[in-house]
């Protein structure tokens, strides 16, 4: 019986560090969903309360500089490397000032 069990175990340890054909894996979207099309709706001299309408509020809001606003977001896909993109918007006396990243306004 303690052979049984030691075995199952075992098995069960195992299987948890394989993948098994056919399982479905889900797509893992983490953060602000940034766009190209929301991006194009930024101009120089919005407020924050108009960005955030548009772009959401920020996953990372700079507690050292409050002018400074981090969107970022990844797509993790199984069998694919993940996927980042970041946004950092500058505001300077509460307007939109600069956007930085891997996206910007065309």
């Amino acid at each position: 019986m303690r052979k049984f069990l030691l075995l199952m175990t075992s098995v069960l340890l195992i299987s948890g560090c394989t993948q098994f054909p056919g399982v479905y894996k889900l797509d893992i979207p983490q953060g602000n969903v940034i766009t190209q099309e929301a991006v194009n709706q930024l101009k120089p001299g919005m407020t924050p309360r108009q960005v955030q309408f548009i772009m959401g509020t920020p996953i990372v809001e700079d507690t050292f500089n409050a002018n400074r606003w981090d969107y970022i977001y990844t797509m993790k896909k199984p069998g694919q490397t993940p996927t980042l993109s970041r946004v950092t918007i500058l505001f300077t006396n509460g307007l939109l000032s600069n956007i930085k990243g891997d996206l910007r306004p065309e």
